[in-house]
């Protein structure tokens, strides 16, 4: 069992936590990603919260915003405990598969993605845990995927 309670759904961009929105803007504007927003095919919002452990177990909130466009793939997270950040990459330049269907998963029950490849503001190459649940997040997981595919055709 995860020690991550998601919930996944599918939003339009602006209706995206202000600050993840304002930070996916910011964003786009230093890597001069535009007109990325106008090929938007799927945008969700995942809100993740710790299940409590032990007697002294805080609860943390974490929020990630993700949208895929036809040859993107950008993800914002923020929350109680951490501070707004944005990642990217080029659909052409990554794997995406199920996080079910990783080696981690063996170790680490959960559900979501799993990204790995070169992102934008990175040198080397690189890998990342996207999570989502399983009703909204599993459509956008195959929305990924499936544009991930289309992008190295």
């Amino acid at each position: 069992m995860s020690d991550w309670k998601r919930t996944t759904k599918e939003v339009s961009f602006e209706d995206l936590r202000p600050e993840m929105e304002e930070a996916i803007r910011k964003y786009i504007e230093q890597y001069n990603l535009d007109p990325i927003l106008s090929e938007l095919l799927m945008c969700v919002q995942t809100d993740s919260e710790k299940v409590k452990k032990g007697l002294f177990g805080g609860t943390e909130i974490v929020y990630t915003g993700v949208i895929v466009t036809t040859r993107w793939l950008v993800w914002v997270t923020s929350g109680t405990k951490a501070k707004t950040a944005v990642l990217s990459a080029q659909l052409r330049d990554v794997v995406v598969q199920d996080y079910a269907q990783t080696q981690f998963a063996k170790m680490i029950s959960d559900t979501g993605i799993e990204v790995s490849g070169r992102f934008t503001d990175t040198s080397g190459d690189g890998s990342v845990f996207i999570g989502l649940d399983e009703g909204v997040g599993g459509k956008f997981r195959e929305t990924v995927i499936n544009a991930v595919q289309d992008a190295k055709k």
